[in-house]
């Protein structure tokens, strides 16, 4: 409302009177107040820092207001650094100074460390977003295949509801209702389980990679084996926070020819880490131990050999949870398989080892009978062994109980008998010439007394119902008297040369060993090294986001 014509004068821009002006405000909101009393004064910022002593209400709620507008301005300057990627130090720059007391002159602009502060909460803000990614896996003639149908944000509760209700709008999206064999998720949060147990109308499948996790997590809990991680991480921590130490190391590598490795410390949320730093810490044995200053630093003997009687064991176990990540492979089959060999040979105490490594065995094994009950016969119908039984490097199930063993046959034989009969060679013997078997089999009343002929005798008994029960017994029998192939051979490529053999089990095959036995490909998408969500891409929309995800990974 006011121009300032010199030092000591101001002139009012309503009705142009002049009159004195030293640096107070209380004249000229007198005048206001008097002359022109409609003039909206908690708008006015430049009165707002004003000393208004007739009224200190009045000065307390501009103030107040001035104050939020400032506020504003700061984290707009945030927001611009944050978007164009401008260093922090772009606030402490002259002309850029200059130009805010241009445009504002009563506004003082922040130094470095408020618009660092800033940064840090709008930071917080973005990463508080949460996402959903689903991924989809299948196979197409016999090879593995993925796509990423969607990553959408999901602000709501992640309540088990809110979660089923995203899960059937995304099968629905893309016409999946009816189609998905299992969803694969984490085991560690007990709203997508119960999402997938209780509310959804497909098997739920907890990932065995954050299951065997767990499970090793109850080994290190074991307050001795706990302590020699402690000392361990300790030692690499003095290590890699002094550099004369640093030195030394390196220098004793090679006086003993050894690799110059750096000692890695680990992460409390990857077990792995553990066993990659015992492994450098072996490696290195006499030179850390020789180099190690402090004495509360020093790992005793006992802690050295508990470290060499538990590594073997660690790689067992880190060689449990690389195998299942190839993506391009089946996998869902082996989680049982791995299972039955780790708690039978590797998790299994000997007489040699120390107590402390025992107990980590046993914890360990309890933990994962307790968490994939491989005994108990209500699991004979999940997809981890209906998959196991479908591929031709497990279908014998030797490593499970005869009588879980009984249960998935006949759930196996179940789904057999439940596929549409509408392919004339849907059956691993055709029809036609089981039916010329029937009239040379009347002949012969010696083979009628055979288990074979009794099924044809009974074919011709009850008809083609019976014929089409007797062909899918058959074939799941054919199947099961054939050896199992290696191992290390692809059973996919198995079932493409075998496929005209095998229809009926073909078709349940490409429906249960495309599971993934982790939820890995959906967690790498927001991995720290992931292509589209990272800490540049931020201020990304949640539909950008999904949108650019999808073109990405497809």
């Amino acid at each position: 409302y006011f121009e300032k014509l010199n030092e000591t004068t101001v002139q009012c821009n309503l009705c142009s009177t002049s009159f004195s002006y030293h640096k107070s405000t209380t004249s000229m909101l007198n005048h206001l107040k008097l002359k022109h009393p409609s003039a909206n004064l908690e708008n006015n910022t430049d009165c707002a820092y004003g000393k208004k002593q007739a009224n200190i209400t009045t000065f307390t709620a501009l103030s107040w207001r001035c104050d939020q507008s400032h506020a504003e301005r700061t984290v707009l300057i945030a927001k611009m650094i944050a978007k164009d990627m401008l260093p922090t130090s772009f606030v402490e720059g002259d002309s850029f100074k200059e130009l805010m007391e241009y445009i504002e002159p009563v506004y003082t602009v922040p130094a470095r460390k408020t618009i660092m502060a800033r940064l840090k909460k709008l930071h917080i803000e973005c990463a508080a977003a949460s996402y959903v990614t689903i991924t989809c896996h299948f196979i197409r003639q016999w090879k593995m295949e993925s796509v990423v149908l969607q990553t959408c944000g999901m602000p709501e509760r992640h309540t088990a509801e809110n979660l089923a209700d995203m899960l059937n709008t995304a099968a629905e999206t893309w016409n999946l209702k009816g189609k998905i064999t299992a969803c694969v998720h984490d085991n560690n949060a007990s709203n997508i389980v119960l999402a997938n147990t209780a509310l959804l109308e497909w098997e739920s499948n907890p990932c065995f990679a954050h299951t065997l996790q767990l499970a090793i997590n109850d080994g290190f809990k074991v307050s001795s084996i706990n302590h020699v991680v402690g000392a361990a991480s300790r030692l690499v921590s003095h290590f890699r926070h002094s550099t004369g130490a640093t030195q030394a190391l390196k220098l004793k590598q090679q006086q003993q020819n050894l690799p110059q490795h750096h000692l890695m410390q680990y992460c409390k949320t990857r077990w792995n880490s553990i066993n990659d730093m015992f492994e450098t810490k072996m490696g290195n044995c006499s030179s850390v131990t020789k180099l190690a200053e402090a004495r509360t630093l020093e790992l005793t003997d006992d802690n050295w050999q508990i470290i060499i009687e538990l590594l073997p064991v660690l790689r067992s176990l880190k060689c449990a949870t690389t195998a299942l990540r190839g993506e391009s492979e089946v996998s869902i089959s082996m989680v049982y398989p791995i299972t039955a060999t780790l708690l039978s040979k590797h998790l299994k105490p000997v007489p040699e080892e120390s107590n402390k490594v025992t107990e980590f065995k046993t914890a360990v094994s309890e933990s994962l009978r307790w968490r994939l009950e491989p005994a108990a016969l209500h699991r004979a119908g999940k997809a981890a062994l209906i998959s196991s039984l479908l591929d031709p490097r497990h279908k014998h199930l030797k490593f499970i109980d005869a009588p879980v063993r009984m249960a998935v046959r006949e759930k196996l034989d179940k789904l057999l008998s439940n596929l549409p009969q509408n392919d004339d060679n849907i059956a691993g013997v055709e029809p036609r010439t089981s039916m010329l078997e029937v009239e040379a089999a009347n002949s012969t009343v010696k083979k009628l007394c055979t288990e074979c002929d009794k099924h044809i005798a009974m074919a011709t008994l009850f008809g083609d119902y019976y014929m089409e029960k007797a062909s899918v017994q058959t074939e799941l029998e054919n199947f099961i008297l054939e050896p199992c192939i290696p191992p290390d051979q692809d059973p996919l490529e198995w079932r493409r040369v075998n496929e005209n053999r095998y229809r009926k089990l073909a078709r349940l095959a490409k429906a249960y060993l495309s599971v993934p036995a982790t939820s890995v490909p959906a967690e790498r998408i927001f991995s720290a090294a992931g292509l589209i969500v990272n800490r540049l891409c931020s201020r990304l929309s949640p539909e950008h986001v999904d949108m650019l995800i999808f073109l990405n990974q497809n």
